[in-house]
């Protein structure tokens, strides 16, 4: 289940990031398409992931990881 959420989040943020580059004309926005990007790079090495500890700690159960909690 943390893996659903946190693919779904991070496709998310990269689409959200992407959508307010475009309408505020505001290259900044990218920042965030960029940090999701170095998060995912960071987790395909470490098999460590932030936001699977926060699933945990707020009480999301886990049905299925390859992430290390």
């Amino acid at each position: 289940m943390y893996n659903r959420i946190a693919h779904a989040f991070a496709g998310s943020l990269v689409l959200i990031s992407i959508i307010l580059t475009h309408f505020t004309e505001n290259k900044n926005w990218l920042w965030i398409a960029a940090f999701v990007g170095i998060n995912l790079l960071q987790n395909s090495m470490t098999n460590w992931c932030l936001l699977h500890q926060i699933l945990k700690k707020i009480g999301v159960k886990n049905t299925e990881s390859s992430c290390k909690i």
